[in-house]
């Protein structure tokens, strides 16, 4: 494949973004990356509201792609494709996203590939690191979690994952239950420094059942129960709320290293140059990803986490999914549409549940 120029455009949660890539599968550099986030305009509300964060796209999507242009140094006429996000997320939001690549493309008579939004995260180690496959990778973000043996640009076995929130979904929701501020990922791994992991006899879910699916939903419920048996005239301790935010991520860091250790026995006969890849933002915890390095060294693998601007929502990743399905597909054209729902693995039975970005895939 020759060099291509590819623009993407990502807007399936809360934040609009416009990339511009060049390069082939394999070797690609990312020539700009603009993310303009909403974390503003939904503080009030303890969440991602749908229509606000679609409404706020359809505003900053033209804005965010002229950036992207201006900082990449090139124009319109020196694009050679467009990639959108076409799910899974919020619907209304891939709507905006989609309707604006659409638009681009028809002017300008350029290609047109929707991505799943689920492969852009799992061919970021490709772009970042030039991972060979197959590879594991785990998804790990405030919407998704599954662990994905990737064997191709379109050629995704999911291992496992959660029946119920996400882990970014449960780090969300506990901090807001311990009253720290969103969000809660960075909140409650700063005030987790300060607290006694041990102190609270919270659950494991799903340890002492066979297989990599995960639940957080029930780790969640007993953080609150055993926050409201702290609480004294309406408040809760400065010491609770730390040894609370300690125990519940020690409970998450045991589940995620377990569930991966598992995922790697399965993947680990398929190929003796091993990788352990993990995207999203959860991914940035360092508890988590410390003890994700030990697990990989146990098997002789890899562990592989792209930088932090690459691991959580991009358009990057979107152009570059596109790059390397290229050669496995036609572009998809005027009839594109945004999608819900949107499995990776089509031959593996539908997630139950759903989270903040959408749709569990």
């Amino acid at each position: 494949m020759t060099s291509m120029t590819i623009l993407g455009i990502e807007s399936s949660c809360d934040d609009t973004a416009a990339a511009v890539l060049r390069g082939q599968a394999g070797a690609a550099k990312v020539l700009s990356s603009v993310v303009m986030g909403q974390t503003a305009l939904h503080a009030d509300f303890g969440g991602v509201v749908p229509e606000i964060a679609a409404r706020a796209h359809a505003e900053k999507l033209d804005l965010c792609v002229t950036q992207a242009l201006g900082e990449a140094g090139i124009s319109l006429d020196q694009i050679d494709a467009v990639a959108v996000t076409a799910g899974p997320g919020l619907i209304g939001g891939v709507v905006s996203g989609v309707m604006c690549a659409k638009g681009i493309a028809l002017a300008r008579n350029l290609p047109l590939y929707g991505v799943n939004h689920l492969a852009g995260h799992a061919l970021t180690p490709r772009l970042t690191d030039g991972v060979q496959f197959p590879y594991l990778m785990l998804l790990v973000s405030g919407g998704h979690c599954q662990f994905l043996i990737v064997s191709g640009p379109d050629d995704f076995q999911r291992l496992g994952g959660t029946i119920d929130d996400a882990p970014g979904e449960a780090f969300d929701k506990v901090a807001r239950l311990i009253a720290l501020p969103q969000p809660g990922g960075p909140s409650i791994e700063q005030r987790a420094k300060d607290g006694d992991p041990k102190r609270f006899r919270l659950p494991r879910p799903l340890l002492d059942r066979a297989g990599c699916d995960m639940s957080f939903s029930g780790l969640k419920t007993a953080v609150l129960r055993q926050r409201d048996s702290l609480i004294v005239d309406g408040t809760l301790g400065m010491q609770d709320q730390a040894d609370l935010a300690a125990g519940f991520q020690a409970a998450v860091v045991d589940v995620l290293s377990e569930k991966t250790r598992r995922a790697l026995a399965l993947y680990a006969p398929l190929t003796t140059n091993r990788s352990i890849c993990v995207a999203g933002g959860v991914a940035a915890n360092m508890a988590i990803r410390d003890r994700l390095k030990s697990v990989a060294s146990e098997f002789a693998a890899q562990f592989v986490a792209p930088p932090l601007g690459l691991c959580t929502d991009n358009a990057a990743m979107i152009a570059y999914a596109a790059l390397e399905q290229m050669g496995t597909r036609a572009p998809d054209g005027m009839g594109l549409s945004a999608r819900p729902r949107w499995p990776l693995d089509k031959t593996a039975p539908a997630m139950l549940g759903s989270g903040k970005k959408g749709a569990k895939a």
